[in-house]
């Protein structure tokens, strides 16, 4: 039995709280780097405090997803998961700039690198069952909508939270120089807001989407298989993994790396490059003026990708969803790489362009192909699994990268953008190669019976 259609409201409700968590992702996103550099983290090894990010979600995404699946409480199935991690990111949110008030030197650096990795496992938790609750809800005629419209909304909260310490350094007067070994107050202010914003989008969606009841799930999803194995369970979900997603599992490696290579390096990368600031100076007040200039800068790119997710639907339609994204990633390849051209900040807005229409895709496209693919009843572990082809390149990247840029590019983290650049180009060739039955163009040219 096919699903019945939600109206654009009913989507939009169900999928608000992730412009709650987009703007927390974007606060640690476009400060983070400097945070951790300016409690004394190296350029060479800043990729590897990063590393707490992607090996928490390969961890987490998957068992959250096997539970959700197997939930039912008076809240929901999913939702018990996003109003835990809520809580727990706001928590994260409001201490990490604070570090240095636990430790002082070399110690807060520690203390940040922790509160890093609370902070993201608790994005997780709320994120993974946003994507299984779309699956779960819409027909498949509708998720490229369901997943556009999360798209939208994610870069709604990303721009708000991207600007937000440059808009109080600059609009609202707040301090944006601390001493060394301290995080400004516009920064940590931003982090008091973004957990305000993160908890009151949440419950949104709490209060006002709907979950099929576990008997009407069955009418639509077919009875699930009861197992024994328990969490277990999750490896041989692994083992069965369709064909759709072990294609698309490269298409993620690449554009994974690249982005991952773009939120560490973005910040060392245009202070030196653009700047012409010292690679050793990460305190100076134009050191800090540079990572606000990053905050604008990553804003524009999600400002961007709101926009073009308002038109991915009818391009899908048009041209295909294959041909869609791999043109979406060629256009971030291409932002990617322009930014060594870049002769003044100013400039780096129109990089940035290219970098958003790729950014709208990749929260979407992959996702609309993956769930006509996944078996009734297992959205929400193989949406947790899929996140594998995620976090495995970033940790990849979180410890070749800092060596890289050190040993090779000599401290020039301007080469790591570009190498970035590249990544997501063979990524707009590998999507090519992917089975999509759904794909306009697969339909087109299906044989009569």
């Amino acid at each position: 039995m096919e699903k019945p259609h939600m109206s654009f409201w009913q989507i939009w409700n169900m999928s608000f709280g992730f412009l709650g968590i987009q703007f927390g992702f974007a606060l640690q996103n476009g400060n983070a780097s400097s945070i951790l550099q300016n409690f004394g983290a190296d350029i060479h090894h800043l990729s590897w405090y990063w590393l707490v990010a992607p090996i928490t979600g390969m961890i987490v995404q998957p068992i959250i997803g096997h539970y959700s699946d197997n939930t039912w409480t008076k809240l929901g199935r999913r939702k018990p998961y996003f109003l835990l991690g809520t809580i727990l990111c706001c928590l994260a949110l409001v201490l990490l700039p604070n570090s240095a008030f636990f430790l002082a030197g070399k110690s807060a650096l520690l203390i940040g690198a922790g509160f890093l990795m609370i902070m993201d496992a608790s994005i997780n938790i709320a994120m993974e069952p946003f994507r299984a609750l779309v699956a779960d809800n819409l027909p498949d005629k509708q998720r490229t909508l369901g997943f556009s419209i999360q798209t939208v909304l994610i870069g709604v909260g990303a721009v708000v939270g991207s600007w937000l310490p440059w808009v109080l350094a600059n609009w609202a007067n707040v301090s944006a120089s601390a001493p060394d070994g301290q995080v400004a107050n516009n920064v940590i202010n931003s982090f008091y807001n973004g957990a305000i914003v993160f908890f009151g989008a949440i419950m949104v969606t709490i209060i006002f989407a709907k979950e099929y009841p576990p008997k009407e799930y069955e009418q639509y999803h077919g009875k699930p298989q009861k197992s024994n194995k328990g969490i277990w369970e999750i490896f041989s979900d692994f083992s069965k993994m369709p064909k759709t997603m072990k294609q698309l599992g490269l298409v993620q490696f690449f554009s994974w790396f690249a982005l991952f290579g773009m939120w560490v390096f973005t910040t060392p990368a245009i202070a030196h490059h653009i700047y012409n600031l010292p690679v050793d100076d990460t305190s100076s007040d134009e050191f800090r003026k540079a990572g606000n200039w990053v905050g604008i800068i990553f804003g524009v790119y999600n400002l961007v990708s709101a926009i073009y997710a308002i038109f991915l639907p009818a391009i899908a339609r048009k041209i295909g969803r294959k041909l869609t994204h791999a043109i979406s990633l060629t256009c971030g390849g291409a932002g990617l790489i322009s930014m060594f051209f870049a002769s003044s900040p100013e400039m780096l807005i129109f990089s940035m362009i290219g970098v958003g229409i790729a950014w709208a895709s990749i929260l979407a496209m992959p996702y609309a192909i993956l769930a006509g693919s996944i078996p009734a009843g297992k959205m929400g572990v193989y949406m947790g699994i899929f996140n594998f082809f995620i976090t495995i390149p970033q940790i990849i990247n979180g410890i070749v990268g800092g060596p890289i840029v050190h040993a090779i590019y000599n401290d020039n983290a301007i080469y790591a953008i570009v190498m970035s650049g590249v990544f997501m180009i063979c990524a707009a060739v590998s999507v090519i190669y992917v089975h999509d039955d759904g794909d306009i163009t697969a339909i087109k040219t299906k044989p009569i019976a």
